[in-house]
């Protein structure tokens, strides 16, 4: 046999062709990812260079809130506690509950700072750890409980103008969007009186808030100062209800918002805040819940 016979004939449906990898029409997600992480993150250090940020509680650079403060935060609300003891509002002469309260932690330190600089000084991104705070403490309250309505106060109109937004009403949209409050509904449903900013207004002006205001002036200040939106009247009737503020003081705004839920039929059963100012001494101890037998006081109010 020839040189030519002898040589194998190599099968060409069985040749390897070099593989180069498949190659994708457009670009990689994980390629995209990255690419996006990379200019967030050169966003960020422009931000920081245009517009520097300084923590509201330690002035430490870079946050809005940094973590050793933000976990002092965290830990001023991992016990919510009943306040409405230090709230003469809320008590009778006899010292009776009229109006049960549950807050989400102490009025000082880096809660009261934060919750400052979120309602005062435009640090709207606060909300991300002052929002699940008052979660916290409105499960606290209510427990499992899914028929409640969970009522906000309404800032002053002076105050929305001033600030652009409603704290209350912006925390509990944070938690709403989060799925933080399964099963609970927030009612939108108070609102100032009509005129009531003109009648208040006095020498201080209706936009200057209660700061710096005793007992009786806050009182005699919000007294028919709130009242239920007419389309949502109806909706209060029979329904049981929490009030839902930031700060408790004298507790002379949580009243009248009872008040005014209870002339619409609502049934009141308590209130959550945010903050305490002056807690009394043993009241720091986690709470049962609202007591509902209290809402039959809150309706005589």
């Amino acid at each position: 046999m020839g040189t030519e016979s002898r040589r194998r004939v190599r099968d060409p449906d069985l040749t390897v062709l070099p593989c180069d990898g498949a190659r994708h029409r457009g670009v990689h997600p994980a390629r995209l990812a990255r690419l996006a992480q990379v200019a967030g993150e050169a966003f960020v250090e422009l931000l920081a260079v245009l517009a520097p940020v300084e923590c509201v509680c330690c002035g430490s650079e870079d946050s809005a809130l940094c973590g050793t403060c933000a976990r002092r935060l965290r830990l001023l609300c991992t016990r919510p506690f009943r306040a409405e003891g230090q709230a003469p509002a809320l008590l009778t002469v006899h010292g009776d509950v009229i109006l049960p309260v549950v807050a989400g932690g102490h009025y000082r330190d880096e809660l009261a700072q934060a919750l400052l600089s979120f309602k005062h000084l435009g640090q709207g991104r606060l909300a991300s750890v002052l929002a699940p705070a008052l979660g916290k403490a409105i499960r606290s309250a209510v427990g499992d409980r899914a028929d409640i309505c969970l009522v906000p106060v309404p800032s002053s109109n002076a105050a929305f103008r001033r600030r652009g937004f409603s704290p209350v009403h912006l925390l509990l949209g944070r938690l709403r969007c989060l799925n933080a409050l399964p099963g609970l509904h927030v009612a939108d449903a108070l609102k100032k009186a009509p005129g009531f900013g003109i009648r208040s207004s006095g020498n201080r002006g209706a936009g200057n808030g209660q700061k710096g205001l005793g007992r009786g002036e806050r009182a005699r200040r919000v007294r028919d100062s709130m009242t239920v939106r007419l389309l949502r009247k109806g909706s209060l009737e029979g329904k049981p209800c929490v009030i839902v503020d930031d700060v408790l003081t004298t507790g002379a705004t949580l009243a009248e918002a009872a008040r005014a839920i209870a002339a619409a039929g609502g049934v009141v059963c308590g209130a959550v805040v945010l903050a305490a100012t002056r807690p009394p001494a043993g009241s720091d101890l986690p709470t049962d819940g609202l007591d509902a037998a209290t809402s039959t006081d809150s309706n005589k109010k």
